[in-house]
């Protein structure tokens, strides 16, 4: 599937302004409507840099994750779901509010989202819902942990246990005053733990509000897997790092120049090659303990919102808001350029509006989330929404939809595009990237230079700087180099 055609490229921009014409209404059971005539209600459960493969709805074969495969089971799993930034502060944002990170204001790490910002959970509490949140938030700026109040929960009215940001492994409840935190060492029991201590009080949530009329948004925001690298009992040590697989691009030696630093390659200059490799599976175990715990947390979440008897007509959401390298191109963490960070989980299920058992290779970005579920519970986007509404989408794989994510790094000193069938990276300092993504799925093979690819590259380099400038990005001033001469 080729790059899209020039006559196109309107409809692109239009889009990229969050002013496309509304797309064919989507064949839902019942659009905006629950099974009690009302609005859906709408949960969505989102952890921190968990990668695709850590899942066996996305192929994992040695995590599982048997409460999250039901739910995709049961829903519409997005196999191309991609956010815009790979890194916490500015992806968040992006699926809240709708927005590019530079519009909302927190396009970096500790940025806080401007005050005047919209999120999904703004329009939702304005239009009745009984709104709420628990976990981290990281839209705040730089307080940590930073318990928020309403003044600054951009429409979560229950933000009780709303925090904006850090990885503690215990939280404790204080009697008349916000929980403490003890050091990241100190390891939490079934009740203390992070994750669990966020889905009881997601649980609680769901029962307080069983006999309350009102439709209800919670959104629970689990810090794992993000390091620390531990979990409690028993969940720790159940991987063994010998059963660990590593990536066939840990010790690749063909890498751009912003890929070779990092903690593999020291790594590899103290321990070597097989030093290396068992240093990596050692963290990549300690990293797969954590997946269990957030599947029987999310499947805690999911039989006690069967038991209040509303989850035929609640829209449930498992997402992430990043990936984790772990070690591919022999990188760890995230905000680097390779699609391991940006390409992560997504699934929606809402047995009365959508039907079950739908795998879609569609592309859907973290700005179409909020668009997405606005439409989902019948209610208006905001005109100023930058996100397309991918409803359609999620009710049919083949409804009319362009197929692009456009990345907004946090340096703004990168830029670029996901399509169908290639990803194209632009840096500013140069070493550009361009991928197939359908024939070199690894991202092995840097095609940026070939002869072959300059129609490609031309084509996506002027989507690229066209988009930047359609926005008005801090990125479109060095961009402007590449409108004369294709990128190259």
């Amino acid at each position: 599937m080729a790059v899209m055609p020039r006559r196109d490229r309107r409809e692109f921009l239009q889009s990229s302004m969050g002013v496309a014409a509304g797309l064919a209404a989507a064949p839902l059971i019942a659009r905006g409507e629950g099974v009690s005539g009302g609005r859906p209600n709408v949960l969505i459960i989102q952890t921190d840099q968990q990668s695709a493969w850590t899942l066996g709805a996305y192929g994992s074969t040695f995590v599982q994750t048997p409460h999250i495969d039901a739910l995709a089971k049961a829903g519409v799993a997005l196999d191309n779901y991609i956010t815009n930034s790979g890194v916490c502060t500015p992806s968040r944002g992006c699926l809240l509010s709708g927005l590019y990170p530079h519009v909302n204001g927190a396009y970096k790490n500790n940025l806080p989202m401007k005050s005047e910002a919209a999120t999904f959970a703004t329009v939702m509490r304005d239009a009745g819902y009984r709104t709420g949140y628990a976990g981290k938030w990281h839209l705040a700026g730089t307080p940590k942990p930073g318990w928020l109040g309403k003044r600054r929960s951009f429409g979560f009215d229950d933000c009780r246990w709303m925090y904006n940001r850090g990885h503690w492994k215990t939280i404790l409840e204080q009697q008349g005053g916000r929980p403490k935190t003890p050091p990241y060492r100190q390891v939490g029991d079934e009740n203390t733990y992070t994750t669990d201590w966020l889905a009881s009080k997601t649980i609680d949530f769901l029962r307080a509000g069983k006999d309350d009329a009102r439709p209800f948004l919670w959104m629970a925001a689990i810090p794992d897997p993000h390091p620390p690298l531990t979990v409690r009992a028993p969940y720790a040590g159940r991987h063994k790092p010998e059963d660990m697989p590593v990536p066939s691009t840990l010790l690749q030696e063909d890498r751009p120049k912003w890929a070779k630093v990092g903690p593999v390659a020291k790594a590899r200059k103290n321990r070597g090659k097989e030093g290396a490799e068992q240093w990596l599976r050692v963290r990549k175990a300690k990293y797969c303990d954590m997946i269990p715990c957030i599947d029987d947390a999310v499947g805690r979440i999911l039989a006690a919102l069967e038991e209040t008897g509303r989850a035929k007509d609640t829209i449930v959401v498992f997402t992430t808001d990043h990936g984790e390298y772990m070690g591919e191109h022999g990188l760890m963490n995230k905000n680097q350029i390779y699609q391991a960070a940006y390409r992560i989980p997504l699934v929606v299920r809402w047995p009365a509006g959508l039907k079950g058992g739908i795998r879609t290779e569609r592309l859907v970005a973290a700005i179409d989330v909020m668009p997405t579920l606005l439409s989902l519970c019948g209610l208006k986007t905001p005109a100023a929404v930058q996100g397309r509404d991918a409803s359609s989408v999620l009710a049919d794989p083949k409804a009319p939809w362009t197929d692009e994510v456009q990345m907004h790094h946090s340096s703004l000193r990168r830029a670029g595009i996901f399509t169908d069938r290639w990803q194209l990276c632009l840096v500013e300092e140069g070493d550009h990237v361009l991928f197939d993504r359908v024939e070199d799925p690894d991202q092995v093979r840097n095609l940026y230079a070939d002869d072959g690819s300059k129609h490609v590259v031309k084509e996506l380099t002027e989507r690229v700087v066209a988009h930047h400038g359609a926005v008005k990005s801090p990125a479109s001033e060095w961009l402007g180099r590449f409108t004369s001469d294709g990128g190259r």
